[in-house]
């Protein structure tokens, strides 16, 4: 599961229309990282989508879709989200490791016309995935 948990509040929806919330995780930066000497350090090119494993997917809200109402009466939170480096298809999100991500929130109308209402991404919340503690004081 990824840690920490992404939390986000919403404002402004229409209470008595229907809205799913989507995440996905975008590269940050071109670049491969590693830890080195305490910090993180650019280390080489990241893998280009055709020659990494694709898009790695779309989480969706397992409250979608509610009620504007719903997701506005308190703090949306993804802590069901499942992240990993392997393509296995179920129903986690595929991320390569020690590459840097941005989650995206999508906020989707959804009726007889679906459309896209906000799609919102924090620089603040960057982070390199990883599968492998890179901290030799970590045990």
């Amino acid at each position: 599961r990824m840690f920490p948990v992404l939390k986000v509040s919403v404002s402004g929806l229409d209470p008595s229309s229907m809205y799913s919330f989507l995440l996905d995780f975008v590269p940050a930066d071109s670049c491969r990282w590693k830890f080195v000497n305490g910090e993180w350090v650019a280390a080489g090119r990241a893998e280009s989508r055709s020659e990494g494993r694709g898009h790695g997917g779309i989480y969706i809200h397992p409250d979608s879709p509610n009620f504007g109402a719903h997701w506005m009466k308190a703090p949306v939170s993804f802590n069901r989200v499942k992240l990993t480096n392997k393509v296995n298809g179920g129903g986690q999100i595929m991320l390569n490791s020690l590459h840097k991500y941005e989650p995206q929130l999508h906020i989707v109308c959804v009726g007889s016309c679906h459309r896209l209402v906000s799609n919102v991404s924090f620089r603040e919340t960057q982070f390199i995935a990883v599968t492998a503690y890179q901290n030799e004081e970590v045990r």
